[in-house]
């Protein structure tokens, strides 16, 4: 079953706070911290046309920027 993807910063304030309600809520997710991997950063330019995270794709294919209307 396909999950959650968020891609994050490893110091944004509003990407802990939605990991954080994310793991709170039982959430399965694959986190890829951009920090990390620059492929990652070009996916996350991709995907949302924009440079800011968090980034989110959800199974369906469906991609979300920002959570609950924050963005880091």
């Amino acid at each position: 079953m396909a999950k959650l993807i968020m891609y994050s910063l490893a110091t944004c304030p509003t990407c802990e706070w939605a990991r954080t309600v994310l793991k709170e809520r039982g959430v399965d997710f694959e986190e890829r911290i951009v920090d990390d991997n620059p492929e990652w950063w070009e996916d996350v330019f991709r995907l949302s046309g924009q440079d800011t995270v968090p980034i989110f794709v959800h199974p369906d294919g469906r991609v979300e920027v920002g959570f609950e209307g924050e963005r880091g």
